[in-house]
């Protein structure tokens, strides 16, 4: 589906990976404008990005008049609004609510202490090494990660949420990735590896990978 669509993200960060799971799953076309967070001190500083994004973040999404949306959540609203099917959102009140809990405990109790500016921060202001940040990292990934799965025995099916993918999934599967990247043993979450194991196949997830953008290192 042609929507026009510029989505300016960086290939491993886990807010830009789940937009383009669900710009995937919908369907719709849009053109992926990398913005690396780590060359020449993080090209989301720039002026010319800030003026699309004060925050100095990814992802950002620019619709077709123009208009810049930030914040993954808003942007996926903003898409499961605009264009409803395939649906990510249940249906059912209960359901809803359970999918939205759960991508909360990703973006709210485990992103934000894994965020690249906050492991700057703590190596310029604190002093701490690079050891001690992954070690950091390690432990609130753990940490959130052991909520999601006690949450998932009550929710889930074959996804997060029963039988219908959802946004929990969105923001399941790159948290994850993450949890690998930081060598997590992930089976300790026996339902979140198998939701995750399945997503993966699913081509809108494997269109999505960081291996499978422009910006990410070659081989």
């Amino acid at each position: 589906m042609s929507a026009n669509l510029k989505l300016y993200g960086y290939y491993r960060s886990s807010a830009s990976y789940r937009v383009r799971i669900a710009l995937h799953f919908k369907g719709l076309a849009f053109e992926n404008l990398p913005v690396h967070l780590v060359r020449d001190g993080g090209e989301q500083r720039k002026a010319e990005y800030l003026r699309l994004n004060p925050m100095g973040q990814v992802p950002a999404l620019a619709i077709e008049d123009g208009r810049v949306l930030t914040q993954s959540t808003a942007i996926l609203e903003y898409l499961e609004e605009r264009w409803p099917k395939p649906a990510l959102a249940p249906r059912d009140p209960w359901e809803r609510a359970k999918a939205r809990e759960l991508a909360q405990i990703v973006n709210s109790g485990i992103q934000p202490l894994q965020n690249l500016g906050l492991n700057r921060e703590l190596q310029r202001r604190y002093g701490e090494t690079e050891r001690g940040v992954v070690e950091w990292n390690r432990h609130w990934v753990a940490n959130g990660m052991d909520a999601f799965e006690a949450q998932l025995r009550g929710s889930a099916g074959t996804y997060c949420v029963g039988s219908d993918l959802s946004w929990a999934d969105l923001f399941l599967i790159p948290q994850m990735y993450n949890a690998r990247r930081f060598e997590l043993d992930v089976t300790r979450w026996p339902n979140a590896a198998r939701i995750d194991a399945h997503c993966r196949g699913l081509p809108a997830f494997a269109a999505a990978h960081p291996d499978r953008q422009p910006d990410a290192p070659k081989a």
